[in-house]
Parts: structure tokens; C-alpha cells; sequence
């Protein structure tokens, strides 16, 4: 999501960082378990097969939804989609979920034969029944379109928060598990704006967390949860993790539960400058392609003076796309590049992208990844 990115990491870098290389490889599941799976008339788990994996351009459909959702989505040039929703639009109230926009997708993916990555925000983005009786505190929104807005967060290790998020989690994978077009699912929870790994990290904010009984242990403590609770509810799909280098830890506790079903993907990827620039994870990202599914999401929309600069071409927004494209898909040092890249609709829908988006898309086809 696309902005100044603030990273927990600056808290806790030095209690839970551990260098990359320590990193285990990705376990591969054991054959037998894969002969299974292609057991006829059964589902495919996702990475199950290389036909499984996603791969190729996905358009990123917001939040608030566009105009013309379903028009990205059959882009040509597209293989996948990438529906970003926030929990308190889905289930306002307990126990009473709408889930129309994501019925209407989904059926739409998988008409188009396309794949669907779903990303739902927790945090910020809480229903407000969720956080009643969970330990909450008040903190500016980070980044994205509520820069700034003060909101309630609740604390990511908060149980009652956290079990009330696994309740949905599991009512989402019980209603679209067996889709055959939801191939991936975002891990969240003990997040924030987005499902990013970041907190609030500015010195007043860091001081609140910890006041409120931040630990590291209780942080990573939860992102455990999480994944256990993801790979039970979530069997077929892999499930990606929107991280950077400075949550290592994070990344190594994904691996051990999920193995080659682990997809890494970073949220930022832009070839120019911005005014507040976060860390650039994109060889971090890039340094696993080959071991696991891994990902890029620009971070954000192309058009206009501010955005094309930021994305690499000011003035010229296809040439600041283009540009990002070749630094997200740049190869590693073994030759591997990342699997998919997630475009933003307004980039997809825009009628001098299409010979970008035709670049792109053959850049998949000429070297496959893995």
C-alpha cells in the first residue's frame, strides 16, 4: 500500500533479525503427499503442481473498488487478480458477513480462468465489535489513502482480537475454499494498514506500543498463530506474506509451516523516488526467487506528475511502469525472477498501458521462474 512505509523492524530489528543466509530452503512437500492431491476429483493445492502456482500480471483492485473491477480483471494481459478488501466492509456486524463483491469476483475469476489473491485488512480495519473488550489504542494511520487519520488499532497480540480475525478467517475459508480460482490468501492479523508486517513506528508510537506490552516474543508469537491457524483453514491456497528484510524471523516461522505453499512478496516496488522512502526490499524479495513463490505489488498507480515520478518517469507515466516492471523482474543470481507482479487497476485500464502491460505479461512467457 503504496506511501511512507514505516516498519516495525525499527523496534524490534535487533531482538528478532537474524541474517538471510541462516534462512532454511523451502520444504518441499513429500511426493506422495503431491500424488494425493492429483487424486481425481479432489482440489489442487496451490504449489501442488507448477500449473498451480500463480504467476504472471495481477490487477490490484483497491479496497473501495473502481468503476470497472470487472473490466481489469478480463484484461487480456492479466493471468490474475489481487482483491483487497477491508474486514469492517465485509462484516459489519457479528456473524452477519456480506459477501457480494467477493461472490461476484470470484465467479468472475473463475469464468475469465483467472487466479485470485485475497487481501483482507484487519487492524485499522476492524469492525468495531471486534475490539470490544481487546486491548486498543489510538494511533495516526501510516500510510495509504487515511494517512494520518487517527483510528483505534488493536495490540496484534490481543487474543480476543485475534480469535475473533480467525473466526472470519475460517468463515472465508469454508465459503471460497474449493474455488478453484482462489489460489492465494494474504496472512494478517497482527497488522496494521494493510496486511503489511508494520506497525506504528514513529518515536511517540513506538513508545505506546511498548507501553502497552509489546514484546517481541508476543509479536512473533502471533504471527505463529496466524500461520497455523491459516494452514488449517486455508489448505489448498498458498498463502502470501507482505514483509522485508528487517522481519526475517517472521519469514522463517512462515517457511516452517507452509514450504513451498510460502509465497514472499514486498508492496512497494516503484523505479523512482519518493518524498519518504522506506527501506527497498526488492533483492531481499528477489534473493528466495527460485526457493519459493515470490512477488511484487507496485506501490501504487502510475498516472499523474507525483505518482509517474515516484514510479520511475516523471510525466511519462508507461515509461514509469515500464521502468518498475524491469526492476521487479530483474533476475537474481542463480537467474530466477519473482513469479507475479501486481499492477494497480487504474495502470490496467489505461489504454497506453496496454502495449506496457503486453511487455510485461511476455517477460513471463520467455522465462518462466523455478
Amino acid at each position: 500500500m503504496r506511501r511512507t512505509r514505516l516498519i516495525i523492524g525499527l523496534i524490534v530489528a535487533a531482538a528478532i533479525t537474524a541474517p538471510y543466509w541462516l534462512l532454511a530452503p523451502a520444504v518441499a512437500q513429500p511426493k506422495g503427499v503431491v500424488d494425493q492431491e492429483l487424486k481425481r476429483g479432489e482440489t489442487l493445492r496451490c504449489a501442488s503442481t507448477d500449473a498451480m502456482i500463480p504467476s504472471g500480471l495481477a490487477v490490484v483492485l483497491p479496497p473501495k473498488g473502481g468503476k470497472n473491477s470487472l473490466g481489469a480483471l478480463n484484461n487480456s494481459f492479466m493471468s490474475g487478480v489481487a482483491v483487497q478488501l477491508n474486514w469492517r466492509d465485509i462484516e459489519p456486524v457479528q456473524g452477519s458477513s456480506d459477501w457480494s463483491r467477493l461472490d461476484g469476483l470470484l465467479a468472475a475469476a473463475e469464468s475469465a480462468k483467472k487466479w485470485v489473491q485475497l487481501d483482507v485488512f484487519p487492524g485499522f480495519f476492524s469492525p468495531a465489535w471486534a475490539l470490544e473488550g481487546a486491548k486498543t489504542d489510538l494511533f495516526a494511520i501510516m500510510y495509504g489513502p487515511d494517512h494520518g487519520t487517527v483510528a483505534r488499532l488493536p495490540m496484534p497480540w490481543d487474543l480476543v482480537y485475534l480469535d475473533r480475525w480467525f473466526a472470519f478467517a475460517k468463515q472465508l475459508g469454508e465459503r471460497y475454499g474449493k474455488s478453484p480460482a482462489f489460489r492465494m490468501i494474504a496472512a494478517a492479523g497482527p497488522t496494521s494498514v494493510s496486511e503489511e508486517t508494520t506497525l506504528p513506528s514513529s518515536p511517540s508510537a513506538m513508545q505506546k506500543l511498548l507501553h502497552d506490552g509489546y514484546t517481541p516474543d508476543k509479536y512473533l508469537g502471533a504471527w505463529e498463530k496466524v500461520f497455523h491457524v491459516y494452514a488449517e483453514a486455508f489448505p489448498n491456497q498458498c498463502v502470501s506474506l507482505a514483509t522485508g528484510k528487517r522481519n526475517i524471523a517472521i519469514v522463517e516461522r512462515a517457511m516452517q509451516v507452509f514450504g513451498r505453499r510460502l509465497a514472499i512478496q514486498e508492496n512497494d516496488l516503484h523505479a523512482g523516488r519518493a518524498p519518504v522512502e522506506a527501506p527497498d526490499n526488492t533483492e531481499f524479495i528477489n534473493s528466495y526467487s527460485g526457493r519459493i513463490i515470490t512477488g511484487f505489488e507496485m506501490r501504487g498507480g502510475s498516472r499523474g506528475p507525483i505518482p509517474s515520478k515516484i514510479m520511475g518517469a516523471e510525466g511519462d507515466p508507461p515509461l514509469a511502469l515500464r521502468r518498475s516492471i524491469d526492476k521487479g523482474m530483474a533476475p537474481n543470481n542463480i537467474g530466477q525472477h519473482v513469479n507475479y507482479l501486481e499492477i494497480y487497476e487504474g495502470d490496467v485500464l489505461s489504454a497506453d498501458m496496454q502495449p506496457v502491460l503486453e511487455y510485461a505479461a511476455s517477460l513471463f512467457r520467455q522465462s518462466h521462474p523455478r
